[in-house]
């Protein structure tokens, strides 16, 4: 147990963790080194949601410039009118 390798992340107060590495790699059980530990692969669990693909980004730009040309119709609408002599 003494002479296996030590993890090299860091606690909290800086020191170094004094858990033995899991075998065949540089961390711990706790910080890494578990087998299944870590994102998936291609880290599909990141956008789930879909407000990055294309549809979304797409609906998003239109709905923008619709209230950009609502804004300005406003705009002229409520400006005062200059009486012509």
């Amino acid at each position: 147990m003494r002479t296996s390798p030590r993890c090299g992340a860091r606690t909290r107060d800086g020191s170094p963790c004094r858990a033995p590495a899991a075998h065949g790699k540089t961390r711990c059980r706790m910080h890494g080194g578990a087998l299944g530990s870590g994102a998936p692969r291609g880290n599909q669990n990141a956008r789930t949601h879909g407000l990055f693909t294309r549809d979304a980004i797409s609906e998003r730009q239109q709905l923008q410039a619709l209230l950009d040309d609502a804004q300005t119709l406003l705009r002229k609408l409520t400006q005062p009118k200059q009486d012509a002599f």
